[in-house]
């Protein structure tokens, strides 16, 4: 087995006396799709945030290719769970590819030639090469979606972190999004925030159900009904349907 890329050793956080994490021990290796299930605020964004080196843990230990959280920030690629910016500020889809070049500058160093041929690039991994001059206040929300995945690639990262990266788009624009990660984790080690219990089996190796405690399941592991409840915490409907591909799947509506 390759040497992990992120270890997590009895992590525990806590914010203002309140338990968030407890006793969490993860290691990610290298080419792992790793995807993070859980209630919200059942700690997913927090772990992120600790793995960026943004969070101190109250205690136990992280580390990131074997280093500190945040002392490898440039092999790390990050697209948030929401990005709040004024949609009238005229930045085009290329200007805000290029701020994942960010990491890789002296203060305040231009962008060159190879900046721009990376972002380019990334735009095109991400099927929005015609869209390098569109006002990003023009574009739908899972286009902007692959724009931020186009910025966290700009940058070279070995380790993509995604926090939710569909929750605001359609069921055909996650289908694509979910295609992209399929590619994408053929040279990335990803790790994935989700609440798409019915589609991520299809895509990652192994599933991580967060509620302040880790359980963990491998890849080719169902996550049924009983499983979802003692996730959430509270009754669920595990509903059957067919993707657009024609492939039953399946999603869970929550009773809380």
């Amino acid at each position: 087995m390759s040497e992990p890329v992120i270890v997590c050793d009895r992590l525990c956080v806590e914010i203002g006396g309140a338990r968030i994490l407890h006793g969490l021990s993860l290691s990610v290796y290298e080419a792992d799709f790793l995807a993070v299930l859980g209630p919200n605020g059942g700690g997913k964004t927090t772990l992120l945030k600790v793995i960026l080196g943004l969070m101190k843990p109250t205690s136990g230990t992280v580390s990131v290719f074997g280093e500190a959280p945040g002392h490898a920030k440039g092999r790390i690629g990050y697209v948030p769970q929401s990005l709040v910016f004024d949609r009238s500020f005229p930045i085009s889809a290329l200007e805000l590819v290029l701020m994942g070049r960010l990491a890789r500058k002296r203060l305040m160093q231009r962008y060159g030639k190879e900046d721009r041929q990376k972002a380019l690039e990334a735009l095109e991994i991400t099927g929005l090469a015609a869209f390098a001059g569109r006002r990003i206040g023009t574009l739908s929300g899972g286009e902007l979606q692959r724009v931020l995945i186009a910025r966290a690639l700009a940058g070279e990262p070995d380790l993509l972190l995604l926090d939710e990266p569909t929750a605001s788009v359609d069921p055909d624009m996650k289908t694509t999004i979910y295609d992209l990660l399929d590619e994408l984790r053929k040279h990335h080690t990803i790790v994935l925030v989700t609440h798409d219990t019915g589609t991520i089996g299809r895509h990652v190796s192994r599933i991580a159900c967060l509620n302040c405690t880790l359980d963990m399941h491998e890849a080719g592991s169902t996550l049924d009904r009983a499983s979802l409840e003692q996730l959430y915490g509270h009754p669920v409907d595990v509903v059957r349907h067919r993707d657009p591909a024609g492939m039953a799947t399946s999603k869970h509506y929550d009773h809380a």
